[in-house]
């Protein structure tokens, strides 16, 4: 493709997409919106996944050693916590550590001072391998001989694994529906353009131009309409993402929930916005110009 024909191509598809400014723009807004949506429950279900990442890391279950059970018994249990399936870790915490990591954690609370060992107990701090199992393995700690009791957040992580699988599955469904929806209107767009051109086009075939010469304007005016709407998407999910970020570094109740930082991800959702919305104008051309180049 020579230098000349490249910007003849691209002022044809700028020209083509100026001609039709309503359906043009509405192509455009239509992509935003659909990359928009799809943008923000693919950052839910990654931001949900570090924050399950950083749980499993940091989660701990406290098994409760038997009140009856002497020093050395306690230290016999650990060796049958370590052979459940999912166990990562143990470590044992004696009443005396205990009340230390107690006194410590409240050190400018008077009330928290000089307490009593005697009214803890010995315990296990179990890390785990797989939240998403964490159910099943506070069940099987309960089982153990010499565990009185468990202490685990099950619920919280839980509501993050549901957030996950839910945000996940409808990224996966609406990526599906929308680039369909976003094919669908582009390639509209660009048949209101080969129609009003549908003389220009067949004095093109008599005289010999092939169907690639008169495909690729339409195929630039999808690109530049795709590219544009990836351009504005990026910008809008950008500044969308840092007022949602901002929103719970400052909320009181929300202060658990980790925002991972847009720098770390932008290149990611850069790319992925433009190739899909490089995707969805291309595709959209393509379809439009494939069947007037049968007739």
């Amino acid at each position: 493709m020579g230098k000349h024909n490249l910007g003849y191509f691209l002022h044809e598809g700028v020209s083509n997409m100026f001609s039709h400014g309503f359906m043009s723009f509405a192509s455009i807004g239509i992509t935003v919106a659909c990359l928009l949506i799809m943008g923000t429950f693919t950052l839910v279900a990654v931001n949900a996944n570090e924050l399950l990442a950083g749980l499993e890391q940091e989660n701990e279950i406290l098994a409760f050693v038997d009140e009856s059970y002497s020093r050395n018994e306690a230290l016999g249990v650990q060796r049958e916590l370590e052979a459940l399936p999912n166990v990562l870790t143990t470590t044992y915490v004696s009443k005396a550590q205990a009340m230390d990591n107690f006194a410590a954690k409240y050190a400018d609370d008077p009330l928290f001072q000089n307490l009593d060992p005697e009214i803890l107990r010995d315990r296990y701090v179990v890390k785990i391998q797989d939240l998403g199992q964490q159910s099943q393995t506070v069940a099987q700690l309960r089982q153990v001989e010499g565990i009185a009791d468990v202490s685990a957040y099950e619920e919280l992580a839980t509501g993050f694994i549901t957030i996950r699988n839910i945000a996940s599955v409808v990224c996966i469904a609406l990526i599906a529906i929308l680039f369909i929806v976003s094919v669908f209107i582009i390639s509209n767009t660009i048949k209101l353009t080969t129609f009003d051109r549908r003389e220009e086009i067949a004095i093109m075939r008599m005289v010999g131009a092939t169907n690639g010469f008169i495909r690729w304007p339409f195929v630039y005016e999808g690109l530049l309409l795709g590219f544009l709407s990836a351009a504005l998407s990026f910008f809008l999910q950008w500044g969308l993402y840092e007022a949602v970020a901002q929103g719970v570094d400052t909320s009181d109740t929300l202060q658990l929930i980790k925002i991972v930082p847009f720098r770390q991800l932008w290149p990611a959702v850069a790319g992925i916005f433009a190739g899909a919305g490089i995707l969805i104008g291309v595709g959209g051309s393509l379809s439009a110009i494939r069947k007037f180049l049968q007739v």
